[in-house]
């Protein structure tokens, strides 16, 4: 019965969290934590939980088992720690101006005493060189007329038992700051994590635990298809001298790179891929700038909407040219758009497309080509563009150089002297050494990004990936695998290439945006194909059917990516980014997320191709996956709940996000305590339970990602 109990009250905590993520999304986060995540109904559900789980370890005398009891102690101190917090923490923000000290701090309900003064000393937005995109916010502060500070993101000022978190600033100077006053909640929060990783350790260490026990034994399945096109093309530069251009150095989204860069995401943003009928990137943005006429008519602009949107431009193309945008009586096709509600189901699609007419223009203005830096009469470097209203001190030739360029440029491409042309290119490159200083990257920088340009994946390749993954499935289907057979070493060859190849991305992406490229949801999906290669080539000798399954889940992983950023970019980090404990969060949540899914791959393979016996194999080797994973996973919340009280001061914040990888933690923790449950005593319930479980991490990623929104949200 008690047993019974608990099962009924998880599930009741986990479906209140659920709708608590939905009323967030329909009513604000204000609303859900008042009235879902705080009401005295939910703090009811987690202390009843506590007590019966505390209940049980005894009558289970699980303190003869040190790690398993240390795990359980641990998210009861984590627990106890979240219900104090709820109950005794005191949040709100603090606005100062320079010179003023302030010794109150606002919150929901009103003011409150501040036991002493702050006093802002300076501000600052650090940006990053050449550029207006921030860096960091820096703030210096002094408390009590005698201690200084300095508060900047990821890392929170400290005095008095206080935290104080960089939030905003104004114009006028003034700064705002988050004020949390929180000691036993956050003590016993981070008690519980220290305890956690120790039991985590212990328990998998131990030779008696149950995943040691297990560690005898024992993966599958999805689809895609690809299309090919042909026509005339218009007129572009050569290859050779496209390249040349691609080497030129643009500043482009906040950061300094190659055009190479630009040229790729312009292609991709209005044709869907980086490379158009045989064309390079760099030729088909020299095309429009050079050749705009031409290409003005070419059907290069892919429409996205379905036939709502098709039938605006009169077409059942999936592709228009620029000058479909203008209808028979020259009047624009989306000019509904000044007035249309964005509530419109068409809003977003429209919008979609009416960007790609404005990408356009914008490069037709010269907006997208800031290729030439200048200096202030304060030395600092900014990077124009030659239709930009340029600095008055510049000197008249340079001042030439710039407007004239362009239209030199022009002038050599209509008498096809591309060896004069190549020749300004090249002097363009040295005037923005020259001129540029620090705010150019380095050579091996810029060589770097332009190879990731170049070998970035394709559709092509994910399709070439997932196909290959798909016929050795079905070898799998008609042979049991084996370490030695001719499959077995195709799969691993195959496997290993699409390990480097993905590593070879990872790196030089790293190169490029100077941080570990774990920022967004393009490059979390890109660490997830790479850990699924990775874990596919550790795990082979032990469970050779990996390697059906390895080369199909990372082409599918691949092309996952690849559809949820049509466009990817390289960014600056964002300020509260700039942390080694995002990298460490990131990474951790996605190797849990790659095992979850081997789990839940091989589940399907085992239901739907095996017998009884290879059923009873993959629900070993599931329960086997499913520790290391779950271990993962909770690491990656609480490394998480660090980072947030590094960057905020707060470590948990009912965020979408972090709710559903909580409730994921809860739902797989189900298949740690199978003995306890008679549903899962038999291999199919547990095969099913890990197809139905993921479930949760595919709302987790995508679902809080691109619906229910929040802080963690890498929709775009």
């Amino acid at each position: 019965m008690k047993k019974l109990s608990i099962l009924v009250l998880v599930v009741s905590v986990v479906l209140a969290m659920a709708v608590g993520t939905m009323v967030q999304r329909l009513y604000g986060a204000a609303f859900a934590i008042e009235h879902v995540y705080h009401a005295w109904w939910f703090t009811g559900m987690w202390v009843l939980l506590a007590v019966l789980g505390i209940v049980a370890l005894v009558r289970k005398r699980v303190m003869k088992r040190p790690a398993v009891m240390g795990i359980h102690l641990a998210f009861l101190f984590i627990m106890t720690g979240m219900i104090v917090s709820s109950f005794a923490a005191r949040s709100g923000r603090i606005v100062l101006a320079p010179g003023q000290n302030v010794s109150t701090f606002e919150t929901d309900h009103g003011d409150r005493e501040l036991p002493f003064g702050v006093l802002l000393d300076h501000f600052e937005v650090v940006y990053y060189p050449g550029t207006q995109s921030p860096q960091d916010f820096v703030s210096v502060v002094t408390y009590n007329h005698d201690q200084q500070d300095t508060i900047s993101m990821n890392h929170i000022g400290r005095y008095g038992g206080y935290h104080f978190c960089q939030s905003g600033y104004s114009p006028d100077g003034e700064v705002m700051l988050t004020v949390t006053h929180d000691p036993w909640g956050t003590g016993l929060n981070y008690a519980g994590y220290l305890i956690l990783l120790v039991s985590m350790l212990g328990f998998f260490l131990d030779p008696h635990s149950r995943f040691r026990q297990l560690a005898r034994g024992g993966m599958t399945l999805l689809l895609l298809a690809v299309s090919v096109e042909v026509q005339a093309l218009p007129r572009t530069l050569p290859c050779e001298s496209a390249e040349r251009m691609g080497k030129l150095c643009v500043n482009y989204q906040g950061r300094i790179c190659p055009v190479s860069t630009l040229a790729r995401d312009f292609t991709t943003k209005l044709y869907g891929s980086p490379t158009y009928k045989g064309l390079t990137s760099e030729q088909v943005l020299s095309g429009w700038i050079y050749y705009y006429s031409d290409w003005q008519q070419e059907p290069i602009i892919k429409l996205k909407g379905g036939e709502s949107v098709k039938s605006l431009f009169h077409t059942t193309s999936r592709y228009v040219s620029l000058n479909d945008y203008i209808d028979n009586m020259g009047q624009y096709r989306l000019k509904m758009l000044d007035t249309m509600s964005a509530t419109d189901p068409r809003y977003s699609s429209l919008m979609a497309v009416n960007e790609k007419y404005l990408l356009v223009t914008m490069l037709y203005g010269g907006e997208l080509l800031k290729m030439y830096p200048i200096a202030d009469s304060m030395g600092n470097i900014g990077w124009y563009s030659h239709s930009d209203a340029l600095p008055l001190q510049l000197p008249d030739d340079e001042y030439l150089f710039i407007r004239r360029s362009l239209s030199y440029s022009q002038e050599l491409v209509l008498m096809q002297d591309f060896a004069s042309l190549d020749t300004l290119l090249e002097k363009t490159l040295s005037y923005q050494k020259n001129r540029g200083g620090h705010t150019v990257p380095s050579d091996a920088r810029l060589k770097a990004e332009r190879l990731y340009n170049r070998v970035s994946p394709s559709k092509i390749a994910s399709v070439c990936c997932i196909m290959a993954g798909l016929c050795l499935f079905l070898l799998l289907l008609v042979r049991k695998p084996s370490s030695s057979t001719v499959f077995s070493k195709i799969s691993l060859v195959l496997m290993a290439l699409e390990a480097l190849y993905l590593l070879l991305l990872f790196v030089l992406r790293w190169c490029v945006s100077r941080h570990v490229p774990l920022s967004n949801g393009y490059e979390t999906m890109y660490f997830l194909a790479l850990s699924l290669s990775v874990l596919t080539l550790l795990l082979h000798r032990r469970m050779p059917v990996v390697l059906a399954v390895g080369p199909l889940l990372t082409g599918v992983t691949m092309m996952v990516a690849m559809m949820g950023s049509a466009s990817p970019m390289v960014t600056q980090l964002m300020p509260v980014l700039h942390s080694p404990l995002l990298c460490i969060h990131v990474a951790t949540i996605m190797l849990s997320y790659a095992l979850l899914a081997l789990m839940a791959i091989l589940a399907i393979a085992a239901l739907f191709f095996m017998d009884a016996t290879g059923q009873e194999r993959m629900a070993c080797t599931c329960q086997i996956v499913v520790y290391p994973a779950l271990f993962l996973l909770t690491a990656g919340i609480f490394i998480g709940a660090v980072w947030a009280n590094q960057s905020w001061g707060i470590y948990w914040s009912w965020d979408p996000k972090e709710v559903w990888a909580l409730v994921t933690m809860m739902v797989y923790s189900a298949l740690l305590h199978g003995r306890s449950l008679t549903f899962m005593q038999r291999p199919r319930p547990i095969l099913v339970y890990c197809i139905v479980a993921f479930l949760s991490v595919l709302i987790t990623y995508f679902g809080v990602n691109f619906f229910l929104g929040g802080m963690h949200s890498y929709a775009r």
